[in-house]
């Protein structure tokens, strides 16, 4: 009972939206123009999205902040609305949580610690933090509220059976990047609620980190991490978006800040491979020696070399407007969709190429101009980002925003090229492409065109040329076939269907029978002219693999 009523009450509130989204692109969700609505009209349905979405709990506060850095699902200004929405909740009763530590610590909070604040220093939607004395030293008891876990594992069940409609209903890269993020998120959450898991976390960036003075991260008290508690160290600082103070006493130099945290989510991305992936302003502090804190080390992503060394040959390739070696990147990463022809992604890299040349002619003052086009062309064309890729670019928006936030003027591409210049030995190093083995392998690549072309000149003049089509191409003409076949079997049954009317209108004359039975085959042929092509498929086959994986015990 509970089930439905949630799932029916998140119905109601999102059902709204996604028709008037889709109403957006036809008038009438199935045919029509696209709607011309102005931009103010986006923004007050971005902002009761926003409304609605924090409204329905923490799940979807939590889904919404990962959407708020996917360019390729949402568009301005739902994506800064989105983005904006904060993960603050009322905290649970003191007792309700001290009940959760005697649980998982086997004693009262009494027994444990010296003294313990009641007062949470900070709520989320999955867990509060409060401050407490261990030893003669300040620590941080991080909680995971009671029955969060149900909550979260219910509504992800509701979630995935309202993405099961929509890859029915909705064949589209948008559908499909949804349904990504929202599979990727219900095992991302689920290690996120496993305080052991923020542990094992935090002490593995402590030694990735270890030679780097200039960030740091909480250490865990040890004999105190359990699976819905961790006791780690207290720590002192100002968090990153206010230190205007300390700016203007001279304690602290602007520009040695942001090119600090520059290098650190670089350096997290291109050479350690583990990226703290959810960083907000109250995840970041400054201490009084300088250094930055990284708080909360629930959600981080472990890249693989491979991975690593995809994203510096797009981003090496992009530099050098080599259209053809950005696409074979994007085809590695994940990207494009295999069944997209590479002739329309062709097109979108040339934007996106196009897009940077204009900044760079234009200068500063266009910067987040360009950010806004590119974003748009990743929603416009096919293109899916991978999940690496999603958390290093909500890391960057937030660098932008701080940069922006302290000096109008800040250029945030200005300072990643000089921290890139710094780290480029080491990037050439993580990624074994050394000048001289870079060379080689363009003389290879060379060697191997010319006699690739020379081979083929040889088999025309020998009237040996042939051309082989794909069987996946074949595959796509049958498959159009067949569904144009159902879709003309549809319009036969409708027509049968009024000539058995008239026949029983001969037999009993009534003119309820023949008008019932015209209007029911004119609706069965304007469904079956109307009917969207891929619906004539077994639907089955476009949900297959939607499912609450990882949540069966």
């Amino acid at each position: 009972m509970r089930r439905w009523g949630r799932s029916l009450g998140i119905a109601l509130r999102l059902l709204p939206f996604l028709v008037a989204f889709l109403r957006d692109r036809r008038r009438w969700v199935v045919f029509g123009r696209p709607r011309g609505l102005g931009y103010e009209r986006h923004r007050r349905r971005a902002q009761r999205l926003t409304a609605t979405i924090a409204r329905l709990g923490p799940t979807f506060i939590k889904l919404a902040q990962v959407f708020g850095a996917r360019a390729d699902i949402l568009r301005e200004p739902y994506l800064s609305a989105i983005s904006s929405l904060q993960d603050r909740v009322p905290p649970d009763p003191p007792e309700e949580i001290e009940a959760v530590i005697a649980e998982e610590l086997g004693r009262g909070v009494e027994e444990l610690f010296e003294a313990f604040e009641r007062e949470p220093v900070a709520a989320a939607s999955l867990g509060q933090v409060h401050r407490a004395r261990l030893a003669g030293r300040d620590v941080a008891v991080k909680v995971l509220r009671p029955d969060v876990e149900e909550i979260v594992a219910l509504d992800l069940e509701i979630s995935f059976r309202i993405l099961y409609v929509l890859n029915v209903l909705f064949r589209n890269h948008h559908v499909k990047a949804l349904t990504n993020v929202v599979r990727e998120f219900s095992a991302r959450v689920r290690v996120e609620m496993d305080f052991r898991e923020e542990a094992r976390h935090m002490e593995l960036f402590q030694t990735h980190f270890a030679d780097h003075p200039r960030v740091v991260a909480p250490v865990a008290v040890e004999g105190m991490v359990r699976r819905r508690v961790l006791v780690m160290e207290w720590v002192d600082g100002s968090r990153v978006d206010t230190l205007a103070p300390r700016f203007a006493a001279g304690g602290l130099r602007f520009d040695d800040l942001m090119q600090t945290l520059t290098e650190i989510y670089l350096r997290m991305l291109l050479v350690e491979g583990l990226l703290h992936a959810d960083p907000h302003p109250g995840n970041i502090l400054v201490d009084d020696e300088g250094r930055v804190v990284l708080l909360d080390w629930g959600m981080v992503v472990q890249l693989r070399p491979a991975t690593r060394d995809q994203i510096i040959r797009v981003a090496l390739a992009a530099a050098r407007e080599d259209v053809d070696g950005i696409i074979n990147g994007m085809y590695e990463l994940g990207m494009i969709d295999p069944d997209i022809s590479r002739t329309e992604i062709r097109d979108a890299a040339a934007e996106i190429l196009g897009i940077i040349d204009r900044a760079r002619e234009l200068g500063q003052q266009r910067v987040q101009d360009m950010v806004t086009e590119i974003m748009d062309t990743f929603y416009t064309w096919p293109l899916m980002l991978p999940r690496e890729l999603v958390y290093f670019f909500r890391a960057a928006a937030l660098l932008e925003g701080i940069g922006l936030r302290y000096d109008p003027a800040f250029n945030g591409l200005q300072v990643s090229a000089r921290v890139v210049g710094r780290m480029r030995g080491e990037l050439l190093t993580v990624t074994a492409r050394e000048p001289v083995e870079m060379a080689r392998n363009i003389w290879d690549d060379a060697r191997s065109a010319i006699t690739g072309v020379r081979d083929l000149i040889r088999r025309a003049d020998r009237e040996e040329l042939r051309m082989r089509v794909h069987p996946r191409d074949l595959f796509q003409v049958e498959r159009f076939l067949s569904l144009q076949i159902r879709r003309i079997q549809l319009s036969l049954f409708a027509a049968t269907m009024a000539l058995i009317t008239a026949v029983v209108y001969l037999a009993f004359p009534s003119w309820w029978v023949i008008l019932g039975g015209f209007i029911a085959a004119l609706l069965l042929f304007g469904f079956a002219f109307l009917i969207p092509t891929h619906l004539l498929e077994n639907p089955l086959r476009h949900a297959r693999g939607l499912g609450e994986e990882g949540w069966e015990e």
